[in-house]
């Protein structure tokens, strides 16, 4: 696979299965993206989409019963410029090249992601000193720079203490603080602010995008909360069952969407809603991917739907040199299907 000269990690038809009792689910389905230097880009979607799954196999932790039965993953990050093929991978030895110094994740919740039984300055200086080397002094003086840095005040007391004398959002300021104290060049953001009320939200927002300017990092952040994508995202990847169906930059998948699934999920959106009426809701379910999926995963849910939806599973047509959709709709042949024309509503300070 060649470069493009701003790509930092890149996915050519990914498929991912896993065996469950007996059975195979087909999790992720032809994946095909590209992930820029210095961008944020968010990833976008139903619960069991497969964002979380996807993004997984960047850093090395798929579960036991999963495997890539399909496709590439390519990182260009290294020092020395040697390409590495990251779905090559089978040992764990040899992700601990790229885990931590090179990706870094932030998982969901802090509470969980953190060691109950050892202090906050321990714990990052675990990640420090495994991959920088720092021992003693040094490595204690890193690792109150690096709570400085995530805005925990007075570090010095705050080093010798434990999670639970943490709120919420300070342990997710600690969870960041061990995600970027190898200094990666990739930070993949899990959901990180879904157990955080909103002004605490606004601050963890605030302070991620802070450290992508200040330690160059590139940042993929998973979530299901379109206002944040508003908030932090330069491209947005849209995913359904397993497979990315939209992807663009965010104004253009916002004020031009063209996928019916991302009409649907704009159309969720409670400020759209009209006072009196019911918001507004996806029927149906996603599909099973323990079977295998025919045509256009959102046909049946889809009134829009086309005949050929239901047979053929439709190719990316390009809407702009950077947006693409999978939707047959945008086939010359299709025939003109408008949005919903509460999409209308949607302005840009959004």
């Amino acid at each position: 696979m060649e470069q493009k000269n701003d790509v930092i990690l890149s996915v050519k038809n990914l498929n991912v299965k896993f065996n469950l009792r007996g059975k195979v689910l087909h999790a992720i389905r032809g994946v095909t993206m590209d992930v820029h230097r210095g961008e944020s880009l968010a990833i976008v979607g139903e619960s069991g989409s497969g964002k979380s799954v996807l993004n997984k196999n960047f850093i090395g932790l798929l579960d036991p019963n999963g495997f890539i039965s399909e496709g590439e993953i390519m990182y260009y990050g290294m020092e020395n410029g040697e390409p590495q093929l990251l779905s090559g991978y089978k040992k764990d030895r040899e992700w601990l090249k790229i885990r931590g110094k090179e990706v870094s994740m932030i998982m969901q919740d802090p509470m969980t992601s953190l060691n109950p039984l050892k202090t906050i300055g321990r714990q990052i200086g675990e990640a420090v000193e495994k991959h920088q080397g720092f021992k003693g002094a040094r490595l204690k003086e890193e690792v109150l720079q690096i709570l400085r840095d995530v805005g925990i005040e007075d570090p010095e007391r705050r080093y010798k203490q434990y999670p639970h004398e943490f709120s919420g959002g300070m342990r997710q300021r600690v969870v960041i603080a061990i995600a970027v104290a190898c200094r990666p060049k990739i930070l993949i953001c899990d959901e990180p602010t879904t157990a955080l009320d909103v002004t605490i939200q606004a601050q963890i927002l605030k302070l991620l995008k802070e450290l992508k300017e200040r330690l160059n990092l590139t940042i993929i952040f998973i979530t299901h909360d379109l206002g944040v994508v508003a908030n932090i995202a330069d491209r947005v990847a849209v995913m359904y069952a397993g497979d990315i169906i939209e992807i663009g930059m965010v104004r253009e998948v916002f004020y031009n969407p063209q996928h019916p699934y991302t009409w649907a999920l704009l159309s969720s959106l409670p400020q759209l809603g009209i006072k009196g009426e019911d918001l507004y809701a996806i029927q149906g379910t996603p599909p099973n991917l323990f079977k295998e999926v025919v045509g256009d995963a959102f046909a049946p849910r889809n009134p829009q739907a086309l005949a050929i939806d239901f047979v053929e599973q439709p190719p990316y047509f390009d809407v702009s040199p950077t947006h693409r959709a999978r939707t047959w709709l945008l086939d010359p042949r299709a025939p003109k299907v408008e949005p919903p024309a509460c999409l209308k509503k949607i302005q840009p300070s959004l």
